[in-house]
């Protein structure tokens, strides 16, 4: 019988007491006694959250698959229990074993999305392991991060040992073997990490370089204090897609999670370059994995889960070279035995809508719409290589077929957006309404819902609008503003909902996003005043974080709302992702030149890519 962390008393008093627990199907179990390396795998943000990251279920089962390595799970305890650990002094756990944190020889840590950062900093205190890296002695775990997000490692600089930079099935094996050797040896943890950092490709350790500021608050100079330190930190990618670590029996959650079903990842990378997507650029070259081996594992983890849907993972699914056959084959397969298939990321098209129309109950579903921009002037100054009459006649195809639901994305604040681009979201909306209204009415499917959602625009590193300006908390709400009114002076406005988000939360995603060092100190302070589950609208309290930059001097004005000249040392330039930086600079330009780039499947664009020797850049 395995003894839990936490007593039923506690249990019975928290929400969601599953989440804590352990046990589920196809957890790993092994005997601490029996392993060298216990490494604790961590997601910062609740566990139906965490649960349905691909990227812990990949290397859970890489890790797990070594007989020396026990690798574990922990997500961040929701706010009734963190308040209860608080009190009665009780040290985060990992899931299946229930033992604390502290004991562990590496705590890794996802980073996802730049509004868990205090997440990560509860993680580190209620495992009660020191928050600054410089004060970590021989007894603590080696802290290491992952994920988009560490393509900007510096705001987290002083809470993490080290940093892995890319795709994790290339270098974690050397990583556990070299940290066996030196325990062997007897070495200290500095020089574990001095190690690391000298000989195994892809690991920053932050404590190794040094960064000095100009008068204007700049970078002046970024270097390794040692010979031995690489100037330059190299992304890690994984090029063959197919033969490669992938989990056929992922763990089943107790309770309902945000992504409830096995998930199928059919390609990496994207082929369509949107200047405002990081994902699009760091995730360079597209790689497709094979169909039969597509075809195997929808089989196993079927059978080894029970779950009932699969969902075809992907950035841009449409652009799947065999998309036709995987899904012929997944609807033949599992014809009868209650499995859906679920198909995000596809260009609503006439392939797409037949396909979907075999895979949904269309008189359930929705169709989702990714325009980002309600004019053609906006969608070519962020390359989006759509035009409004793909998006209309996708519309139109989709009514006729039967659907009735649409949702329509966008985004406010983008480089060189004026009122008409901004009214041009409220007539997109309208137009698509039209075409319903254009069916006649006994062809219909009841009446017509187009939900319009707007996010608000954030440069991200290592795309063309990495040097651009954000917008103002006033600048985005009045934006949000424009299109609200003008969606309610128009003709079809009962058949149209909108939504748009939070800017407070929008201008400290930014912040975190661009940031250097300094802003490490305005996440600690924010942390020690209460700020938590940032991500969380019910848990998000600008206030702190205001108060917060003031202590500490950092502003929106320095790292938010100016453009950054080309020249300027960015924090992240350091690292090398294969994308040059005169790619993005050359694109940034044609932004302004409102220029459309083709598709990596059209031409080549010369963006440094073809470095890797595969994927996309080498078909055909």
């Amino acid at each position: 019988m395995r003894k839990l962390a936490l007593k039923d008393e506690i249990l019975l008093k928290v929400d969601k007491p599953a989440r804590y627990i352990g046990g589920e199907v196809n957890a790993v179990m092994k005997d601490p006694k029996e392993v060298e390396i216990r490494f604790a795998m961590c997601f910062p943000d609740v566990y139906e959250i965490g649960m349905s990251h691909l990227g812990i279920q990949i290397l859970y089962d890489m890790f797990n698959r070594r007989e020396d390595v026990w690798c574990e799970r922990l997500y961040s305890p929701w706010t009734d229990l963190d308040q209860i650990m608080r009190e009665q002094k009780i040290p985060l756990f990992a899931l299946e074993s229930q033992d604390p944190v502290k004991e562990f020889d590496f705590l890794g840590i996802t980073i996802q999305y730049e509004m868990c950062y205090t997440n990560i900093l509860q993680i580190l205190d209620l495992s009660r392991i020191p928050l600054l890296a410089s004060e970590r002695g021989e007894e603590d775990p080696i802290v290491i991060g992952g994920g988009p997000c560490a393509y900007n490692p510096e705001p987290l600089a002083d809470f993490f040992d080290m940093f892995y930079i890319g795709e994790g099935e290339t270098q974690y094996y050397q990583l556990f073997d070299l940290y066996k050797a030196c325990k062997k040896e007897g070495l200290t943890r500095k020089e574990f990490l001095r190690k690391a950092a000298c000989t195994i490709p892809g690991i920053y350790v932050p404590g190794f370089y040094e960064v000095s500021y100009k008068e204007d608050g700049t970078i002046e100079s970024f270097h390794p204090v040692e010979d031995c330190f690489p100037a330059t930190i190299d992304k890690q990618i994984e090029m063959d897609v197919t033969d490669t670590y992938y989990p056929k029996a992922p763990v089943v959650p107790f309770i309902k999670v945000t992504q409830d079903r096995v998930v199928l990842e059919i390609q990496r990378g994207c082929i369509r370059g949107c200047r405002f997507c990081q994902a699009g650029m760091l995730y360079r070259p597209t790689r497709e994995r094979s169909v039969e081996m597509l075809k195997a594992y929808a089989k196993a983890m079927i059978e080894n889960t029970g779950h009932e849907e699969i969902s075809l993972s992907s950035l841009s699914s449409s652009d799947y070279s065999h998309l036709g056959e995987i899904v012929n084959y997944l609807i033949q397969e599992f014809h009868g035995k209650g499995v859906n298939v679920s198909l995000p990321s596809l260009r609503i098209d006439a392939f797409s809508l037949d396909v979907m129309s075999k895979v949904q109950d269309i008189r359930k579903s929705s169709l989702t719409f990714a325009p980002e921009a309600g004019s053609q002037r906006m969608r070519n100054v962020i390359n989006k290589g759509l035009t409004e009459e793909d998006i209309l006649t996708g519309a139109s195809e989709a009514f006729e077929g039967g659907w009735n639901k649409v949702k329509l994305y966008f985004m406010l604040g983008l480089p060189s957006e004026t009122e008409e681009d901004i009214r041009g979201i409220a007539y997109l909306a309208e137009k698509i309404a039209e075409r319903y209204y254009e069916i006649p009415k006994e062809q219909r499917n009841g009446k017509c819902q187009v939900t319009v959602s707007t996010s608000f625009f954030v440069p991200k590193p290592f795309t063309p609008f990495q040097w651009a300006p954000m917008n103002t908390r006033d600048e985005f709400l009045g934006k949000a503003y424009i299109v609200n009114h003008t969606i309610k002076d128009q003709l079809n406005r009962k058949s149209i909902r909108y939504h748009w988000h939070e800017a407070d939360v929008t201008l400290l995603e930014g912040l975190f996003a661009r940031g250097d060092r300094r802003v490490g100190k305005t996440i600690l302070k924010a942390y020690k005043m209460g700020a938590l589950y940032d991500a969380w609208s019910e848990t998000f309290h600008f206030d702190i974080w205001q108060k917060a930059m003031e202590e500490t001097g950092v502003t929106f004005e320095f790292y938010n709302f100016r453009t950054r000249p080309v020249e300027e040392i960015l924090p992240w330039d350091f690292i090398r992702i294969g994308v040059t930086r005169s790619f993005l600079e050359r694109e940034w330009q044609r932004s302004k030149e409102e220029l459309v780039t083709p598709n990596c499947k059209e031409s080549c664009s010369g963006c440094g890519a073809r470095t890797y020797g595969g994927g996309v850049c080498f078909e055909g």
